[in-house]
């Protein structure tokens, strides 16, 4: 009886969220699309530092926070992005996509002088 109950409210609970994510903007599932792929490259890059090994560590340090950093990037500019954000109202998504770029660079130019 309650594993039936609990079954019924899970399967409520993911129809829910399905319908609310039908209703996200386009812009906004392209961004969430790409954080899953930074986060399954990050995730790709453990797999294989833990089967072969991690000799050049700082490769597979640059590599994963390559991608956790991008991510964390691409979730910044989600949540400024949104038209439901009441916070970031007054901010152009052009200036926010331009942070997003900036930061990325940033970003980037750090974990190529960390390579060395």
């Amino acid at each position: 009886m309650v594993k039936s109950s609990t079954s019924k409210d899970a399967q409520d609970l993911f129809r829910s969220l399905r319908s609310a994510y039908c209703a996200t903007p386009t812009n906004l599932k392209i961004i969430d699309l790409y954080v899953v792929f930074a986060v399954f490259t990050a995730l790709i890059q453990v797999a294989y530092m833990a089967l072969v090994g991690s000799f050049p560590f700082n490769s597979f340090l640059s590599g994963v926070l390559s991608c956790i950093g991008t991510a964390v990037l691409a979730v910044c500019l989600r949540i400024q992005v949104n038209k439901e954000n009441k916070e970031f109202k007054d901010l152009a998504p052009e200036r926010a996509f331009a942070d997003f770029v900036l930061c990325n660079l940033v970003l980037h130019l750090v974990i190529i002088n960390f390579l060395g």
